[in-house]
């Protein structure tokens, strides 16, 4: 799985460039799923996986100057990681695919203003700053300008945001709303060939 030196990849060739959530970093049980179908697809040298920094501004800047997404490329963002990936598909006309985004991120992280823990390494702390805040009411995208080019996949078990208020912030998109689950949507396996489908990476007849 690269990082984001992915510059060589050969122009032209779709990517699938996946932003994980607050929090957490490229070792998600889904980017980690992602990266092995990917492989199994002969595709890993196309699958991108950064390591957000925690001021948004300075993550949508990597995506923007080190990955530079096109629009044959399709984002795939977790939580926090679906809101920029919404920002970013519609500033770079690429596909998306929505992972129970955070839709109201700025009203949503204003109570987490501090220290954190990293998911993955417990050892690793970094500070969400208060400025942070107003760099995410920033990247509001506002309605969306092609919906068919997002996939929406949202859990009704999800304990962090709520999977209503994901539907209502993506209406003419495509939608699975799964009944159960959880935020980290546990049972995502079985969804990650629909999301490479979505993205052009399998066919749609290849099951």
């Amino acid at each position: 799985m690269r990082s984001v030196e992915v510059l060589s990849s050969p122009p032209g060739r779709a990517r699938l460039i996946y932003l994980h959530g607050f929090r957490s970093s490229p070792q998600s049980f889904k980017a980690q799923v992602l990266a092995r179908r990917m492989a199994e697809s002969g595709r890993s040298a196309d699958f991108v996986c950064p390591q957000l920094p925690a001021s948004p501004a300075a993550a949508i800047a990597l995506v923007l100057d080190a990955i530079r997404p096109q629009p044959q490329d399709t984002l795939v963002g977790s939580s926090l990681g679906g809101y920029y990936a919404t920002w970013l598909a519609e500033r770079c006309g690429c596909r998306a695919v929505l992972l129970n985004p955070a839709v109201h991120a700025a009203r949503d992280l204003a109570t987490q203003v501090g220290t954190h823990a990293m998911y993955h390494d417990s050892e690793r702390a970094f500070v969400f700053e208060s400025a942070y805040v107003d760099e995410l009411a920033a990247l509001d995208a506002g309605a969306l300008s092609v919906p068919q080019r997002y996939l929406l996949v949202a859990a009704t078990g999800d304990e962090v945001l709520d999977w209503r208020e994901m539907v209502a912030r993506y209406p003419g998109a495509q939608h699975i709303v799964i009944d159960g689950s959880d935020h980290g949507l546990s049972d995502f396996e079985s969804l990650a060939d629909e999301v490479l489908r979505f993205a052009g990476i399998l066919s749609q007849g290849n099951y």
